[in-house]
């Protein structure tokens, strides 16, 4: 709680305005009871309020502090930043799918992919080729490099013959 001979120049009381802290730029009292004061919010607008002894339970002086702190958990801060670095890192290596995998893609995978299938985007392929010349592999890299992608599986009936992107 704020008390009105409390309010001076340049403090900075929450509950003038709903949910803001104002900078007080002049006060005015008004006998006992009141004071006028000129403000200003968080947007730099002035404005003016008079005050009076009821409302003294909803002010209070804000803390100084700072807008930001460094009071967060470390793992979650690297694995956040673990996470940004590797969203980016397409952009600095292309082929970084094939570097991270631990598949090793034959060269008719790598070109399929990177050379064919990401150049044209809106990426919509379906893959089709005969068992066991990596239709999965190329999926998971094409995927991998995108932001955005989903794998349908064949039927049951043609399982091996084919996958869509």
């Amino acid at each position: 709680m704020l008390k009105l001979e409390d309010i001076t120049k340049d403090a900075q009381p929450r509950g003038v305005l709903p949910d803001q802290v104002v900078r007080i730029i002049q006060v005015d009292p008004i006998g006992d009871h009141a004071v006028t004061i000129i403000y200003r919010n968080s947007q730099g607008s002035l404005g003016d309020q008079m005050l009076f002894r009821t409302d003294e339970a909803r002010l209070e002086l804000a803390q100084a502090g700072r807008s930001w702190a460094l009071d967060a958990d470390g793992d979650d801060f690297k694995l956040g930043l673990e996470a940004y670095r590797i969203s980016q890192a397409a952009l600095f290596d292309p082929m970084m799918a094939v570097h991270t995998s631990n598949v090793d893609p034959l060269p008719h995978q790598i070109s399929a992919v990177y050379e064919v299938m990401l150049p044209k985007q809106p990426l919509r392929f379906v893959l089709a080729d005969d068992p066991g010349a990596g239709k999965t592999i190329m999926a998971v890299l094409a995927c991998s490099t995108s932001a955005e992608c989903a794998v349908k599986e064949p039927p049951p009936s043609r399982a091996g013959r084919m996958s869509t992107i």
